[in-house]
């Protein structure tokens, strides 16, 4: 039986003994006295409060006590002294018992429905999906199912259609509504090689697409699943809250004994009245408030996070980010838009470019599209070379009609010498902050090749937020140092870390964490071990699979705006996870000394049924209290939107 269902039957049966406490004070009382109230009491603890003391022996067994022990003990104590008492005929207790129970339950009945309410996100993310699509088949547009689209299948797409998958756009150009997937609210315009996420909305133009990903491997998918993981996992801190629980409820139990001790022994109270103030003590201290306390604010926090294409992977890494005082980022892909273009070429133009575009024809690297766009622009046809070899850190060597060619950074100077008149020319460029490949054959430098990355218009504006916010900002890159200074005083950086080698990147970010915890922002295979060593790694959502992975958040709209973001809403949600907890530390703290009788001199009495509606309350206080987190506004949402 859930939950709901145990409230409900503890309710209706409890309402009987309600009514006749109402009567009493009358003259009347319940149909069947005693025995009525010890029958319907006994299906309350049967049915309803036998989940509680089940779990109160299996936490016994296991040698700690949890929440549940102290409701079980409370409820129970009132049960077994209310059958004495009727025996005896003294007056009995078993509304206390039953109405404890019921209240707990509704409290929990508020939990489970403000936690849905918390992780609604994910149900809404899933209900983006499209139900089905319409793909080419046999040379026939067919409509199936979402289910039975393969990868390679062609999609046709017409305006105010979902988008059944991710895929490539092959014919046909159209602007897309994005905002359910990555908070972008403003429609892109999508043309033909351009890609396409599934779930989004097609506003204008029909077009054809190549469905990449399909099922579970789908953008929307792995954002379903990573909300998932994160609103299950725990903080760091929920394992002190655990530990302080651990202390915390046989401290109690011990304080409600002393309290019962006192009362009877001590102060010569009656045993009714002893016993009651001992069962408060045990209702009113029950740390359900603490439990909840972190999991539904992180639940809140990551659901709204994910609304705005922010995927924050656990609970650990959310808290981490909270301690953030630097924030390191890559350059290429990163700060700048990661397209460069060939902007000079220095030396026989047509003779440079069939050297660098022999060598560079089999590579992905960024700066490499640039020089195989531009020869694409000149009809410069590449032809083949072998024998290829990495000169690490440096560039890449290779054999073109027998003699030896080579590419890369200035670093290949410490070898082949340049003339003082390129050289400056090489410099001059650099100083314009683009990047310089020089270009050699047959053992000699033979030219320049310029490429600049402009930065993204977000990064300027995201970065000087960070900077308000009191973070140190720097640039690590392999790029040299004159390129990367012009980049970064563009953007207003802190710190240059320039020429670093793909490799070393990680051992830089150690070297920078021993000042401070950092956050490591990247998108590409050579930043993977950086994301993973920093204590937040950023990952870019138009980088590589490896570089996501890599990451504890990811950023899916590629803005290094929501860079502040993640960090604001982390930090937010820490704040609010520490709020609960103060609130139910000092709701405990408070109500003991009530539920003790410490108090009842000036009338200030808790008898257990009061307690166990000021414990509901707390419990849903808290809930409520994260789900504001809802509501919280963002510094730089604006900006973004």
């Amino acid at each position: 039986m859930n939950i709901k269902n145990r409230f409900i039957f503890s309710l209706i049966v409890s309402l009987p003994m309600f009514v006749g406490m109402i009567i009493m004070p009358f003259g009347y009382e319940l149909s069947g006295g005693m025995w009525t109230m010890f029958l319907l009491t006994t299906a309350v603890m049967l049915i309803s409060g036998r989940q509680f003391l089940q779990s109160a022996w299996a936490s016994f067994l296991n040698h700690h006590a949890n929440m549940d022990t102290l409701v079980a003990i409370g409820t129970f104590t009132a049960y077994f002294y209310s059958i004495y008492a009727m025996l005896t005929h003294q007056p009995v207790f078993y509304e206390s018992a039953a109405f404890v129970i019921t209240f707990v339950l509704l409290g929990q009945v508020f939990e489970e429905k403000m936690k849905h309410a918390a992780s609604g996100a994910v149900e809404k993310l899933m209900d983006l999906q499209a139900k089905d699509a319409e793909v080419l088949r046999d040379g026939k547009l067919l409509r199936i199912p979402l289910t039975e689209v393969r990868v390679e299948d062609i999609i046709r797409v017409k305006p105010g259609q979902k988008i059944a998958v991710d895929g490539i756009i092959t014919e046909g150009s159209s602007t897309i509504d994005e905002s359910m997937v990555t908070g972008e609210s403003i429609p892109v315009a999508k043309k033909t090689g351009d890609p396409v996420i599934g779930s989004t909305i097609n506003n204008t133009g029909t077009f054809m697409f190549k469905a990449s990903k399909v099922g579970n491997d789908t953008l929307l998918a792995q954002i379903v699943e990573l909300v998932k993981k994160a609103q299950t996992s725990h903080a760091p801190i929920q394992k002190t809250v655990d530990k302080i629980a651990n202390i915390f409820v046989p401290l109690v139990i011990i304080i409600a004994i002393l309290t019962f001790v006192i009362w009877y022994v001590l102060l010569g109270a009656a045993l009714v009245d002893a016993m009651l103030f001992a069962v408060s003590v045990i209702i009113i201290a029950c740390p359900c408030a603490l439990g909840i306390a972190t999991p539904t604010a992180l639940m809140v926090g990551t659901g709204r996070s994910a609304k705005m294409g922010i995927l924050i992977k656990n609970g650990e890494i959310l808290e981490a980010a909270n301690s953030i005082k630097t924030v390191v980022f890559d350059k290429t892909g990163t700060i700048t838009v990661g397209k460069p273009k060939v902007t000079d070429i220095i030396g026989d133009q047509k003779k440079v470019l069939e050297v660098a575009v022999n060598l560079e024809a089999t590579s992905e690297h960024p700066l490499a599209a640039a020089i195989l766009n531009k020869a694409k622009e000149l009809n410069i046809v590449p032809h083949e070379a072998q024998n290829f070899t990495a000169i690490e850190g440096k560039g890449i060597q290779a054999q073109i009609n027998n003699k030896q060619a080579f590419i890369g950074n200035q670093k290949l100077l410490a070898e082949y010498q340049l003339d003082e008149q390129t050289k400056a020319k090489m410099v001059e460029l650099q100083n314009e902050a683009k990047t310089v490949v020089i270009v050699g054959f047959d053992d000699k430098i033979i030219g320049l090749i310029a490429v600049q990355d402009t930065p993204k218009r977000s990064s300027a504006a995201a970065i000087a937020a960070l900077k308000k916010r009191g973070l140190r900002t720097v640039m690590l890159t392999g790029d040299n140092k004159y390129v990367a200074q012009a980049i970064a005083a563009q953007v207003g950086i802190d710190e240059v870390i320039a020429d670093v080698l793909p490799s070393d990147k990680a051992n830089k970010v150690k070297k920078l964490q021993q000042h401070a915890p950092l956050a490591f922002v990247g998108d590409g295979i050579n930043d993977a071990p950086a994301l993973t060593t920093a204590n937040v790694g950023i990952a870019m959502g138009s980088g590589t699979d490896i570089a996501i992975e890599s990451g504890g958040i990811v950023l899916v709209k590629n803005d290094l705006q929501d860079v502040v973001h993640a960090l604001e809403l982390s930090q937010k949600t820490f704040n609010r996870i520490k709020l609960n907890l103060f609130w139910a530390f000092i709701y405990n703290t408070l109500g003991i000394p009530v539920a003790a009788g410490l108090f009842s001199g000036l009338g200030l009495i808790l008898s257990p049924e009061l307690a166990g509606v000021f414990m509901a309350l707390s419990s849903i206080s808290v809930v409520a209290s994260s789900l504001l987190l809802n509501r919280v506004k963002l510094t730089h949402t604006a900006q973004s939107t």
